[in-house]
């Protein structure tokens, strides 16, 4: 047996000191240095902003500024506790344009992996996704254009309808349609990127997984019910959970942009009530009023399923 000296089994067998903050900042000082910019940019553009949503609690006048602006307590909340009806009037349709981009939106990429994965040929599978991708670089402004160029009253769709004698149909000004053509849009221009993240995920799954309930007699439809889904689980509950904190949130600039093409009854959500309100009614108080109202209510909804996807077994966003 080999002889082993007291002090080296002490020296060993001795808990390693922890390194101070200073210590391991001075060791990863070339980490930090790189980062710095992005944290100053972070603090400067997103966190310190907060502190104008004091201006919830005042009458805001942007003459005298916000120390000088008399406080009003609780008054701003008053159009949503009272039930304004214009306030009501954007949440239902906030709610029910998120209820349909969860429906909808939501399992598109899951199902486009799925196909993509299913591919054969990776040179076809590489033109696919390059198509599919390409529209979640374009803003906005260009996707409202691309649309009303194809189902607008002058559209392709209306101008082919014309040229053999069929009725034109209206889409872009039809107020019915708003929430469905708004769904749409994002589903058009969002839905190949986020493939991207479930086609990575698809690819840790074994694929001893399928060759074992293969040989256990399982087809496609099984192994994806029994393989596929439960290895996408977390990253679903994951995207779920940060959609959920987004909820109330569902794009101003869309629906800014097609505002005037149906009128505010229809398309007015949280979002451009905030704009509508603070901006162009010079209502500042109020305005930030919602906006802090709605900015909670996304952090509880995170919270909430986070801590559902624990009692479910998942790790959520953030482990307890």
């Amino acid at each position: 047996m080999t002889a082993h000296h007291p002090v080296a089994v002490e020296a060993a067998a001795a808990p390693r000191r922890r390194m101070r903050w200073h210590q391991r900042l001075l060791r990863d000082r070339v980490l930090v240095l790189v980062a710095l910019p992005g944290v100053l940019s972070l603090l400067v553009f997103h966190y310190l902003p907060w502190l104008g949503n004091v201006i919830a609690f005042k009458d805001y006048q942007p003459y005298i500024g916000i120390l000088e602006s008399p406080w009003v307590g609780l008054n701003n909340f008053r159009v949503i506790w009272e039930g304004d009806p214009g306030f009501l009037n954007a949440l239902s349709n906030t709610l029910i344009i998120t209820l349909l981009q969860v429906l909808i939106v939501f399992p598109a990429p899951i199902a486009l992996a799925l196909l993509l994965d299913s591919l054969i040929s990776q040179r076809l599978k590489k033109v696919v996704q390059s198509i599919l991708y390409l529209p979640h670089f374009l803003s906005w402004v260009i996707v409202v254009a691309v649309f009303q160029q194809m189902f607008g009253n002058a559209g392709l769709l209306n101008s082919f309808l014309r040229t053999h004698d069929l009725a034109t149909v209206s889409i872009i000004t039809n107020p019915e349609l708003f929430k469905l053509l708004v769904t749409s849009q994002v589903l058009w221009k969002d839905a190949g990127w986020a493939t991207i993240l479930f086609l990575a995920a698809l690819a840790r799954i074994d694929v001893e997984l399928y060759e074992a309930s293969a040989v256990d007699g399982a087809g496609r439809w099984r192994q994806l019910w029994h393989v596929t889904l439960p290895g996408l689980r977390s990253l679903i509950v994951l995207l779920l959970i940060l959609r959920l904190g987004d909820s109330l949130t569902v794009g101003f600039e869309q629906i800014i942009l097609q505002e005037p093409a149906v009128g505010r009854q229809v398309s007015e959500v949280l979002d451009t009530y905030v704009f509508n309100h603070a901006i162009l009614a010079a209502d500042w108080g109020q305005g930030a009023a919602v906006g802090l109202v709605k900015g909670l209510v996304g952090v509880l909804l995170v919270l909430g399923a986070n801590r559902l996807a624990h009692r479910l077994g998942e790790r959520g966003i953030y482990s307890r």
